[in-house]
Order: C-alpha cells, then structure tokens, then sequence
C-alpha cells in the first residue's frame, strides 16, 4: 500500500518548479531574532509540546549564512536596526522574513521615537502574525502559510514577471479550516 503501487510503472513526474520549492518548503532554517516577549512564545514553539521539529524546523539558527527564514519577534528599537538590516542582508537567498507580534508588525503601543512602526521599515517582510504576543498556535499556522506561499514561487524572473502581471497570488487559508473534519 505504499508509493509503489499507486504510481503506474514505478514513474513520478513533476516540474523542476515543485520540486525545488518541495525542497526550499522542508528545510526551512529559522534565523531568530527574539527582542520582546514575543521571544518566549517562539522558544514554545520550539519545545515538546508544539513541536517545530516536525517541520523540519528544529534548528534555530545563531548564524544568518545557515538560515532562510527570519522571525522578528518583538518591538525593533532604532538603535537595533541597523543589525537587523545587517544581519538580513547576511543570509543567503532565497530568504524569507516572518514578522511576529502586532510590535513588530506595527510598533505596537509604543508610538514614540525609540521604536521602528513597522518592521517593514527596514527588511521585506514575506508575513505578518499579529497579536500581543501570539500564540504558539498562531506561529505555526503562519509557518504553513509561509510554507504554501514557498511552494508556488517561482523560480525565476520571468515566471515571477508573468505570474505578478496576471495578478496570481498563492491563497493562504487557516490551517483550521484546511485541516477541518469534514
């Protein structure tokens, strides 16, 4: 009942695009960046009970040239830019950038002249998890998204040229309601 019987011949074909995406989608490095209490939620998600592990995640990376995802968890300070900026433009390409917390989304409550609105400010960011401090459910339901957004990139300039002028974008749906019992 395994693979080998539902595939006719012993033959499986796919698109040079899916399976690189299929690759970049299951080896995604976390770079953390953990400046708020955002922080603790994301060390959660790392431990027993939530299991990143699973997504192949496990290893959150000290090093920047060793990850492709930066979750910026917490509220940026100006004077903590300039490394963020920093390290960002050290990690390799493709990279991707996961904005957690309504701080480090939008600067949160702290409108005033220490804290950057918006971490957009300073590094693309791919997707913004909002709440004050999410939970660890919430990261990983914005980790499956990301996942799903990886998985339909091209690879690319002129598919990306032709997919952004026909106005495709990857649907992202809730994982409680991809995953529901039906």
């Amino acid at each position: 009942m395994g693979l080998e019987e539902r595939l006719p011949n012993g033959i499986l074909l796919a698109s040079l695009e899916k399976l690189v995406n299929w690759g970049r989608k299951n080896s995604l490095w976390p770079a953390t960046f953990g400046l708020a209490c955002c922080a603790i939620e994301m060390m959660t998600t790392g431990g027993p009970r939530y299991d990143i592990a699973r997504f192949g995640m496990e290893r959150f990376s000290a090093t920047p040239r060793q990850a492709d995802l930066m979750i910026v968890a917490g509220r940026v300070t100006n004077k903590m830019a300039p490394v963020l900026r920093q390290i960002y433009d050290q990690m390799a390409e493709p990279k991707w950038v996961l904005a957690m917390g309504v701080c480090a989304s939008s600067g949160g409550m702290f409108n005033n002249y220490a804290v950057v609105q918006g971490v957009d400010h300073v590094v693309p960011v791919d997707m913004y998890l909002p709440g004050c401090p999410p939970r660890p459910e919430m990261l990983l339901d914005s980790i499956l998204k990301l996942h799903a957004k990886i998985q339909d990139e091209p690879i690319n300039a002129k598919r990306a040229a032709l997919r952004a002028e026909r106005g495709d974008r990857t649907e992202l749906v809730a994982s409680s309601v991809k995953f529901a019992k039906k």
